[in-house]
């Protein structure tokens, strides 16, 4: 077989832009990447949400049409029919005919692909047992929960024994058991020669089952690789041995040879965490001031995370705790110096004395009109009395 028959997938320069009613570009989904995904390979497809992921999906489906670049899926146009056949798809919402029971879905989306019919009942009986739902097979899936539908979803993605898997968040709403049989499942196909496409947000998930990944942000692949060879620390040495007694451990890097005649000590280099080594190429698409049109972290909202009302009874202590200096007394102001007497004020109200004859007789004059308007007055109030 040659290499283009073994890839399953190849993207060269592939694009997306969304335009508006006018046909301006709004935001660009999916940023001139390249990729190519060989058969039997276990793919993981990471990104913070809004990174690409699921636009670069609907691509390989034939439900979007790219913008730019090249796409071909089994060497032919994703929008080509005769490819569908070979695809299964379990999107991240399981859509499903609510009145149809678990049977009748399977057996409905089997005649999709113009299965015999005694060929579905017998993938409907093995696909509902292996999801764990042979038991309530004839209840109607609007009757299900989440978890139940999803498994559903998971066995109507397979009817048709596809040769490439696209599972978004597979097990989301499973419990660990079904988290846990999803994952052997991916490993069961993966071992036949299928080709499984995982869009997951549980890293742990994509850690256990996948051989390469794809990290996006801002529409564009950021890392990509085999995943043993990017988790591992390559300035780092780790030594595995048995247990050893701690005359043994002092001494290990001298004896560890002497100590372990039996062998098993093995030199390797130590693994990150997956989730660590997302976050880390996340932040540095961030440091570098990457466009993204999806969802970017943000600081917590201080009322929300309680260092609000913390920052105000620290402040309200530092308030109380604080020590004001006195203040000095404000001395009061001497009062101003009394007025000297205004003499020519005075002079209409203390009687002069008379300089000469002249003023003696005017003031006499004066007097004596005095004492007439007065008896005038007093003859007056005497008359009202009577």
């Amino acid at each position: 077989m040659s290499d283009s028959e073994q890839n399953v997938v190849e993207a060269v320069g592939l694009k997306k832009v969304f335009c508006d009613f006018w046909r301006r570009p709004k935001a660009i989904a999916v940023d001139d990447i390249d990729f190519t995904i060989r058969q039997g390979e276990v793919i993981g497809l990471l990104g913070p949400n809004g990174s690409g992921k699921s636009t670069t999906v609907k691509m390989l489906l034939g439900l979007l049409r790219p913008s730019g670049g090249n796409l071909k899926v089994f060497n032919r146009d994703p929008a080509d029919v005769r490819i569908k056949s070979r695809i299964g798809y379990l999107p991240e919402e399981t859509y499903l005919y609510k009145y149809l029971t678990a049977t009748e879905t399977l057996d409905f989306f089997g005649a999709l692909f113009n299965m015999p019919s005694k060929e579905r009942q017998r993938r409907t009986t093995q696909l509902l047992d292996m999801v764990g739902l042979n038991s309530v097979g004839e209840r109607p899936v609007g009757e299900f929960s989440k978890g139940m539908a999803r498994r559903v979803g998971l066995a109507q993605a397979l009817i048709n024994d596809p040769d490439l898997v696209v599972l978004d968040e597979p097990t989301s709403g499973l419990d660990p058991i079904g988290c846990n049989e999803v994952k052997k499942l991916i490993r069961v196909l993966a071992e036949r020669g299928k080709t499984v496409i995982l869009c997951s947000h549980l890293l742990a998930d994509v850690e256990d089952v996948c051989d390469n990944i794809y990290v996006m942000y801002g529409g564009k692949i950021r890392v990509s690789g085999e995943l043993d060879n990017l988790l591992t620390v390559e300035d780092k040495t780790r030594i595995v041995a048995p247990k050893l007694s701690e005359e043994v451990i002092g001494r290990v890097m001298e004896i560890l040879n002497e100590a372990t005649p039996g062998g098993g000590v093995s030199v390797d280099h130590p693994t990150m965490n997956l989730e660590t080594f997302f976050m880390d190429v996340v932040r540095k698409a961030r440091d570098e001031s990457a466009a993204t049109s999806g969802a970017t972290t943000g600081e917590i909202a201080s009322y929300l995370s309680g260092e609000d009302k913390e920052q105000r009874s620290k402040q309200m202590l530092e308030n109380l705790a604080r020590v004001e200096p006195e203040e000095p007394a404000e001395s009061t102001p001497a009062p101003p110096p009394e007025p000297e007497p205004d003499h020519d004020k005075l002079a209409g109200l203390v009687k002069p004395e008379p300089e000469s004859a002249a003023d003696e007789e005017a003031a006499k004059i004066s007097q004596e009109e005095r004492d007439q308007r007065n008896k005038q007055l007093e003859r007056l109030l005497g008359g009202d009395d009577q």
